[in-house]
Order: C-alpha cells, then structure tokens, then sequence
C-alpha cells in the first residue's frame, strides 16, 4: 500500500534526490534516477560560486537547476497531496478499495502541501531571481566592454 502522506512528504523532503519516484514506481524508474543529475549541479554550482565568486558564469548557469528542481519537487508533493483518494488508490494502490485509508489526505499531508507552497515558491522566485539578475550583469558588462574605446 501507498500512502498519500509519506509519498507528500518524502516528496517535499527527498524529491530532488528521487526518493519519492522509487517510494511509488520501484527501483526501476529512471525519472528517479535523473533527478539527482540536476541536484548534483546545482550544488556544484554553489561551491563553485563560493571558491571563484559569483562572477564564474557557469556558477550562475548551474544554481538554478537545484532551485528549479526544488521547486518541481515542491509542485509535486502538493499535486501528491491533493490527489483525491480514490484516484490515488486506482493509480498507486489498485489491488485496494477505493476509499482505502493509504490515498486519505491526512493533516499531516495538509502541512506538507503548505511547508511545499512556501518553500517551493521561495526556491522558484530565488532561482528565477538570481538567474535574471546574473544574465543582465553579464549583458551590461559585454556593453561596456564594446562601448569602450580600444587602446
């Protein structure tokens, strides 16, 4: 049996590792074996930002893939949560009855939709911020650098 709540959950918590794919489809799913791909750049994008600065362009091309996961994982732990139960119990639990407790939204799924809301929506705006601001950096530079006169 899936449940709804600990699939919410791990989803909010471990989504950007996959854990939530293997939790529901199995050691099989190659979904859940990419998403740590774009984890894991991200976050080498935030150690090569802190050893060579923000300045490093690939920096800035790499930390968002970790925001944007983040923010993916955070999207699909609420449509987890949401997720009526019966629908949950035909796709995740077809052997059970429609109304069985596994695809019940719980109060603890409830704060695992809104932790996911918050969160997920700061992680969004901050890569798309961050991301926006460092391109237009670099475009203002190279201006400067055709604006000026060559000696």
């Amino acid at each position: 049996m899936k449940n709804k709540t600990l699939a919410t959950w791990l989803t909010f918590v471990a989504g950007p590792l996959g854990l939530h794919r293997f939790y529901l489809h199995g050691l099989a799913d190659w979904l859940g074996w990419l998403l740590p791909i774009p984890t894991a750049l991200g976050f080498y994008g935030i150690e090569r930002a802190r050893l060579y600065g923000l300045d490093d362009q690939l920096s800035w091309l790499l930390i968002p893939c970790l925001g944007f996961t983040f923010a993916a994982c955070a999207l699909r732990a609420i449509l987890y949560g949401l997720t009526p139960c019966e629908r949950w119990n035909a796709r995740y639990n077809p052997q059970a009855a429609a109304d069985a407790p596994a695809g019940r939204t719980h109060w603890l799924a409830v704060i695992a939709m809104a932790m996911a809301m918050t969160i997920g929506t700061g992680a969004l705006m901050a890569s798309i911020a961050f991301s926006s601001q460092r391109f237009f950096e670099y475009q203002i530079e190279e201006a400067r650098k055709i604006s000026q006169p060559q000696q």
